[in-house]
């Protein structure tokens, strides 16, 4: 049975891609930080699963849970967001959202990705935003990281290919989740998207399991997912 690691699972992405894959008869190792309850709930759900729980922001955390696992592919999910304009920034703010969107990637993948080369197969796909892509006002940090993972994706994709290993990333622009509950002129927002409404999680999720699992000669690409909204 191939095995597949979601990060930020609990999240509404996050959830709808270890329901995908689970459907798709892969045994999810379903990665928390904090939200034991929501992660609990999913596993009930789905079954064939495990619980693995590590703080993104702690390389030391991240390494001794997943040192030793093997999967057939990596999602890297997790992400956060601290909105603000440049010059309000914290350093914090910036610090904290590089190292969980872009400095995590590294560290889980690099681990990962020796079994990977081991067995000489692999798939892995990094969660970006169309705000790596074209930047966004007020999301210096989340940009930032988010055009980093985008960088990384390719740059892995020429390393990694050698061993039979695909790279790839999703570009979601404005979906459906916790993330953009408190966002204003959502119907302004909308009228900016040629398909004008807002993704859904699961249709992240479907691209997701496509670009992960079927396209096997696909690398190094990244899946604008965004409605249209970026060209």
């Amino acid at each position: 049975m191939k095995k597949v690691l979601v990060t930020g699972a609990t999240g509404s992405i996050g959830e709808q891609i270890v329901k995908e894959y689970a459907k798709n008869g892969y045994f999810v190792y379903i990665h928390y930080n904090s939200n034991l309850t929501k992660a609990t709930e999913l596993l009930d759900e789905i079954k064939n699963a495990e619980l693995i729980t590590f703080d993104m922001s702690n390389k030391q955390s991240i390494k001794e849970k997943l040192e030793d696992l093997e999967v057939d592919v990596l999602i890297n999910n997790a992400g956060i967001i601290k909105d603000k304009l440049f010059f309000f920034m914290e350093d914090e703010e910036w610090e904290d959202v590089l190292n969980i969107n872009l400095n995590a990637n590294f560290y889980i993948t690099k681990l990962i990705s020796k079994s990977m080369i081991r067995n000489k197969k692999g798939s892995i796909v990094n969660i970006a935003s169309i705000s790596g892509v074209c930047g966004n006002s007020g999301q210096a940090n989340y940009s930032a990281s988010k055009g980093g993972v985008i960088a990384f994706t390719k740059t892995l994709a020429i390393e990694l290919g050698r061993y039979n290993i695909r790279v790839n990333a999703l570009a979601p622009g404005i979906i459906k989740s916790e993330m953009i509950e408190n966002l204003p002129n959502t119907k302004e927002l909308k009228k900016s998207i040629p398909l004008k409404r807002f993704g859904e999680a699961s249709e992240v999720a479907q691209c997701a399991y496509f670009i992960g699992e079927q396209a096997t000669y696909i690398s190094g690409e990244v899946l604008n997912i965004s409605g249209g909204m970026v060209r």
